[in-house]
């Protein structure tokens, strides 16, 4: 298996069902934030994300944010969604994954990384030996970086669509 294939494929983070994840054999759900509960710069989850945490939460899953980016930005989503989180992650390698499974107490087979990278998101569950889910990200960064990684992607997700 590639380490950019993703075990699952969706638009947005509230096409994931319940049904899906138990087909999957998870029992933890790890959330990426930007592009994936907000958009990019937003400070507001997009429409219906609350709810489906909410929702994933009462199906007894569990959840945690696992995210690169800073705790100022994390945090106040976090708190919005009522869920803990771990920010610097250091995505794809792995150790925000193995100190998410560890909070959690699971195994990394029963873990999967909802996320819009493959180059951080689902290279780093495949190198944890967690499942990912990829998800068209909310809005186009405007980054120089960002478009290349973008551009880069592009043949991954083709394929593997």
């Amino acid at each position: 298996m590639s380490i950019f294939r993703p075990t699952s494929i969706v638009e947005r983070i509230t096409d994931v069902t319940p049904s899906m994840l138990r087909e999957m054999g998870v029992k933890a759900v790890l959330l990426d934030v930007d592009n994936t509960l907000t958009s990019y710069q937003s400070h507001e989850p997009v429409e219906g994300a609350v709810e489906w945490t909410h929702q994933m939460s009462t199906e007894g899953f569990q959840l945690l944010i696992v995210s690169n980016n800073y705790q100022s930005r994390v945090e106040p989503f976090a708190a919005k969604f009522g869920i803990g989180f771990i920010t610097f992650a250091m995505k794809p390698l792995p150790f925000g994954y193995i100190k998410a499974k560890r909070l959690l107490k699971m195994k990394a087979s029963d873990c999967v990384i909802i996320g819009d990278q493959v180059f951080t998101d689902i290279t780093g569950a495949n190198m944890s030996g967690m499942k990912s889910i990829l998800l068209s990200p909310v809005e186009r960064e405007n980054g120089t970086l960002f478009r290349l990684r973008r551009h880069l992607e592009k043949p991954i997700r083709e394929k593997y669509k």
